[in-house]
């Protein structure tokens, strides 16, 4: 089909759209006096137009629906359905054009995340909640098609402006979030979120925006926004967050082999430290004093031990697996031992049948039992092997520019992340939903360890960020 026959059509298409719309005024009033129908209908319309220009337009609009159902602003409420919609109509897409170009390759990675659907498919099965188990399973479908499909195509041959937006939507959320936080208003919910988009997505993208910025205005506004993640971070006292961050961002100094620039930030910070103990030594005595129990022990006292705060959860969750050791609660789900209702939400968690684990990977083994955990653990290590050979190819090239770089920085952050915090399985958390979507992204562009040494293996990032590499 042309691109004049496609014209021609869409413009006929939207007159007898205009039509029927004209004909229902007429005859059914009440609809349009309706909120939920004129939402419905505006929703309708927003999502068509977003696939109209799916490529540039669609892996934003699915961000951005996920993390507005999840901060506290009125408008949550709103995508809490709409998000769900909207993945969907990404993922049915985004297979379509799949399958009709016929460029992209499914490999070993893909296969995995398909028998995690499955695994998590027959832990749903046996599960005490099966119905919401079920819509979970479905949900982490959608997600693993979407990211595999129409994540894919956002990148594929747009790799230049993807990446230039990427950094940009991420100065953008950080300079926003850090002038809520400073004005008083939790934006994010809870400060574990805060870390969380902080420390994993923030203060890796922004460091490596700074690498890679050769105009001093860009380097400049990216370091102060990178010092806004910092602070962010630290100010969340959320330990995961400030190990990921931290561990990560030394990982891509060395690995680059930016040695002064690590030990510049070092010593930028031993001064912060030392000047404000010899200005107010009183008021820094009893900051590290409220920071070591909150931060460090997070009020448990140094005889408990470091971890004393996660032992409960994790007490908890091994009692689970032992409880369902084969199959697991149910993806998604744990059994608190109250009557399944089966009566759940479609768009929310069933209190009863949610609990906190502690870890990502604890809690997908008690969700799936040991016969489902194999495809996931697969999954995981397959891309942490990806991980480790972006490291070394970094070590060899010394070359920021490719746009493996940063993704392998956010999928090591929230591997290390995930460690302590839930949310690596959560298809309804915003974080899940960019980092997956990341991931299906990195398989693609990871480096092997064949690629011959060079300076600059990708012909990649525009003036906006720095010169183009080219080969």
């Amino acid at each position: 089909m042309t691109e004049g026959i496609r014209k021609s059509v869409f413009m006929v298409a939207v007159f007898l759209v205009s039509l029927s719309l004209v004909y229902l005024v007429y005859s059914k009033p009440g609809y349009f006096s309706s909120q939920i129908y004129l939402g419905g209908l505006l929703l309708c319309e927003f999502v068509a137009a977003a696939v109209w220009m799916y490529r540039r337009v669609f892996f934003p609009l699915v961000v951005v629906s996920f993390l507005l159902a999840g901060v506290e602003l009125p408008v949550g409420s709103v995508w809490t359905a709409a998000r769900w919609v909207i993945l969907a109509v990404g993922a049915l897409v985004g297979s379509a054009i799949m399958l009709r170009d016929r460029r992209h390759h499914f490999g070993g990675f893909h296969v995995m995340a398909l028998f995690s659907v499955l695994a998590a498919l027959v832990s749903a099965a046996v599960s005490r909640y099966s119905e919401l188990s079920f819509l979970k399973v479905l949900s982490l479908l959608l997600l693993f098609v979407y990211a595999s499909t129409g994540a894919r195509v956002a990148v594929s041959g747009r790799e230049n402006s993807f990446f230039t937006g990427l950094l940009a939507g991420c100065e953008v959320f950080v300079g926003a979030v850090g002038a809520a936080y400073f004005a008083g208003i939790e934006v994010m919910g809870n400060p574990n979120s805060l870390g969380a988009v902080m420390g994993v997505v923030g203060t890796p993208i922004l460091l490596w925006g700074i690498l890679v910025s050769e105009k001093a205005f860009p380097r400049r506004r990216r370091t102060a926004l990178f010092v806004v993640a910092l602070y962010l971070t630290f100010a969340s006292h959320a330990r995961a967050s400030m190990v990921a961050a931290f561990f990560c961002c030394g990982v891509l100094c060395v690995a680059l082999r930016k040695y002064r620039m690590l030990i510049n930030g070092i010593l930028v910070i031993a001064i912060v430290v030392a000047g404000a103990a010899i200005l107010r030594p009183e008021e820094f005595s009893n900051t590290v004093t409220a920071l070591t129990d909150t931060v460090i022990f997070k009020g448990k006292g140094p005889s408990e031990g470091l971890l004393a705060s996660r032992q409960s959860p994790w007490q908890a969750t091994v009692d689970s697996i032992h409880n369902h050791f084969w199959f697991g609660t149910g993806f998604g789900t744990s059994d608190n031992g109250e009557d399944a209702t089966e009566s759940v939400g479609k768009f929310s968690t069933l209190v009863s049948a949610s609990a906190e684990h502690g870890s990502s990977y604890l809690a997908i083994v008690s969700w799936v039992g040991m016969v489902g955990v194999l495809p996931f653990v697969m999954l995981m290590v397959s891309l942490l092997r990806k991980v480790v050979k972006t490291v070394v190819w970094m070590r060899r090239a010394e070359n920021p520019f490719h746009p493996a770089v940063p993704l392998a920085m956010l999928m090591l952050a929230g591997m290390i992340h995930a460690g302590l915090e839930d949310w690596l399985f959560a298809p309804g958390y915003y974080l899940c939903v960019f980092y997956w979507s990341m991931a299906f992204v990195f398989v693609d562009y990871a480096p092997s360890l064949t690629i011959a040494h060079r300076r600059h293996a990708w012909s990649g990032l525009p003036d906006t960020m720095g010169h183009a590499a080219s080969t």
